[in-house]
């Protein structure tokens, strides 16, 4: 009875694992994974685009679908007017984790390589208790996780449905 229970409770998460795995790799959309799904979109530019949204590049006077093909889909577009034109800005978007300032080490307040160590040798209720550990630890306080915050990577900007400037941005960090 406790084999079987065993097995069920790993073959359930050995789903978990299989599901969370597709997900995962179905989410990564690469420059790849959209020439093949959009073969029509890749035939239709010509051999030097191909080639440059092959290798996740673009330029001046490229069409939006090719953009899209080299980039992948913006997290956010926005309108705008250049020169008396409309214009549309595709704004591409990381996630970096913040820096933070470092106040000693995680494990306690000591001066030493190793954590803090207290021996506390107390009584309660006659019986005897020996603590050992550190007697400031803070799982809370020590459990830092910094922040990750979105940084715009790439910016392109279209008139007429052509690039008319694009950038990519660098840590400013």
């Amino acid at each position: 009875m406790i084999l079987g229970m065993k097995r069920q409770i790993l073959s359930g998460a050995l789903l978990i694992g299989v599901a969370a795995s597709a997900l995962i790799v179905t989410g990564c959309e690469t420059t790849g994974n959209r020439i093949s799904r959009h073969p029509e979109i890749y035939q239709g530019l010509s051999a030097s685009d191909q080639a440059l949204v092959s290798r996740g590049q673009i330029r001046p006077g490229m069409s939006q679908n090719a953009v899209w093909l080299a980039w992948g889909s913006p997290e956010r577009k926005t309108a705008g007017n250049m020169r008396g034109r409309a214009t549309e800005t595709w704004i591409y978007i990381t996630y970096e984790t913040a820096p933070y300032p470092y106040w000693g080490p995680p494990w306690g307040w000591g001066y030493g390589f190793g954590p803090s160590v207290a021996f506390v040798r107390t009584r309660h209720n006659g019986r005897g208790f020996v603590f050992f550990g550190d007697p400031f630890y803070d799982p809370f306080y020590y459990a830092y996780i910094p922040p990750s915050i979105p940084v715009p990577s790439k910016i392109v900007t279209f008139v007429n449905g052509r690039v008319v400037s694009f950038q990519y941005m660098e840590r400013s960090y």
